[in-house]
């Protein structure tokens, strides 16, 4: 597996809301799970307040290192909804009304009988030469523009408009995943797991901790883009976990003094 079919992304979710704890955050395992599913790798997440400078510092970093960013908030209708002016700034593009927005929104609140008022046509604005992002939900526009997706906050939309774009990026290999229940803690098998990880440098083994009210264990996950990569993986853990086994099993004889099991 070469690194040129690897596609790698990250994610910036912007809002005060979100820093102050006001909002809890959905959309991030979300857009891991789709990428997770599409063979792309998510490699950072940022979390930024509703300020320019911040957003596009972020945005930058971001953008320059990944294939695909994907934003969540900020271009809703109020005041602090700067995403789409840090945006255009971080590109170098004017900030503007886009004509098609301006036209989906204005005949959808013509239909609610409601007003189209300034605050509304915010929703319209992106940087010039951005592409939509359909928004089946509630009509306003995420964009694109180069590598960044733009897509609002709420969870039912971001979900929406990340449905119309994640099937048509071009992806990389699938990651294949599998788990291996070991019965023992990790202080048990850290060093030992350690050692398969550095065997089987093509693979991520995952070391996540299981209590049941009595005693703990553990899941270990092997991942990697290569069938072939997994099973070697699992199967030198498969044979820690005998190993480990034998030498509790040992103790626990030595200890009864018997030479047998009783």
């Amino acid at each position: 597996m070469t690194q040129q079919a690897i596609k790698t992304a990250a994610m910036l979710a912007i809002g005060d809301e979100l820093l102050s704890g006001r909002t809890k955050d959905k959309n991030i395992g979300h857009l891991a799970d789709m990428l997770t599913v599409a063979g792309i790798d998510l490699k950072e997440v940022r979390i930024v307040g509703d300020e320019e400078d911040a957003i596009v510092s972020a945005l930058d970093a971001l953008r320059s290192r990944y294939d695909y960013v994907f934003t969540s908030g900020g271009i809703g209708p109020t005041h602090d909804d700067i995403t789409a002016d840090a945006v255009s700034k971080a590109f170098g593009v004017p900030c503007e009304h886009d004509a098609d927005a301006m036209r989906l929104l204005g005949e959808m609140y013509q239909r609610r009988g409601l007003e189209f008022t300034e605050a509304r046509q915010r929703m319209a604005r992106m940087p010039r030469g951005a592409r939509h992002i359909p928004n089946p939900v509630s009509t306003a526009p995420g964009f694109i523009i180069g590598n960044v997706h733009v897509m609002a906050g709420v969870p039912q939309v971001f979900q929406a408009m990340l449905d119309a774009v994640i099937s048509a990026l071009p992806a990389g290999a699938r990651v294949i995943s599998r788990s291996i229940a070991c019965p023992f803690g990790e202080g048990d098998i850290g060093t030992l797991l350690a050692g398969v990880q550095k065997v089987h440098p093509d693979t991520s083994i995952g070391s996540y901790p299981q209590f049941d009210g009595q005693r703990f264990s553990t899941e270990l996950v092997v991942r990697a883009r290569d069938a072939a990569a997994v099973d070697a993986a699992a199967a030198d853990i498969l044979a820690m976990i005998a190993a480990i086994t034998a030498e509790k099993d040992a103790d626990r004889r030595k200890d009864l003094g018997t030479g047998e099991l009783a």
